[in-house]
């Protein structure tokens, strides 16, 4: 089996190298950038399997990276960036990040979100042998193995955040599962104040749906308690 590799996306020169020596102790291949057009070259050109990035970098800022990279990949992506307000942490979710640091930060709790990250990316893409061709609703197509997800023959683009939390759901049909059961099982790690960040993501999810168009919605919501999926 090939090394893992990591890229780290930052201009800030001793915080790449900060965080490439705690990665390294890991056992982890660790691949620098500098900027953001740079990030982008290396992603297209590499095998990465994790992507740390900066928001505010030269040529490319991070939310466009991330814009460019999910058209092609689904690579976890932990932004760590000076940008503290829960406006930044939202968007960068929104636009396709799987988890959001601020600086300044503590090694060891990155090495803890990467090592988290990348066993919930590895696990959920290893090959399952009793694993359903599809789900269907109606016109609504949940296709596991490819991750995609069309609706009356057209595709919908969603996050990988989006898709994990649709599948949870359609994959239980009128079972209600709460905001602590959705973050703990989508993003793998312990629940501490996620609940905004879970409701942002279906907030998005339904919008994509175009459940708005919908009288009976896919996405339930039991006031008090939390979701589930009306198939």
């Amino acid at each position: 089996m090939r090394d893992i590799s990591i890229l780290i996306a930052d201009d800030e020169e001793e915080i790449a190298d900060l965080i490439a020596i705690h990665l390294e102790k890991e056992g982890y291949h660790v691949i620098k950038a500098s900027d953001g057009q740079e990030a982008v070259r290396i992603v297209e050109t590499r095998s990465i399997d994790l992507l740390v990035l900066d928001i505010m970098m030269p040529k490319m800022d991070g939310y466009e990276v991330t814009r460019r990279i999910r058209e092609q990949h689904n690579m976890p992506i932990i932004f760590l960036s000076a940008k503290t307000s829960d406006f930044d942490k939202v968007q960068g979710l929104v636009i396709g990040a799987d988890d959001y640091m601020t600086k300044p930060f503590t090694p060891i709790e990155l090495v803890a979100r990467v090592n988290a990250q990348l066993r919930r990316f590895i696990k959920l893409n290893q090959p399952k042998a009793d694993i359903k061709t599809s789900l269907e609703y109606g016109g609504l197509v949940i296709t596991p193995d490819q991750r995609t997800v069309t609706l009356y023959g057209k595709t919908i683009d969603l996050t990988p955040k989006e898709f994990d939390i649709l599948y949870l759901l359609a994959s239980h049909p009128k079972k209600v599962f709460n905001v602590e059961n959705i973050f703990q099982q989508v993003w793998g790690e312990a629940y501490f104040e996620g609940g905004n960040t879970v409701m942002v993501h279906i907030r998005t999810l339904r919008k994509k749906l175009e459940e708005d168009k919908r009288k009976d919605k896919w996405i339930k919501t039991v006031w008090g308690v939390g979701y589930t999926f009306n198939g």
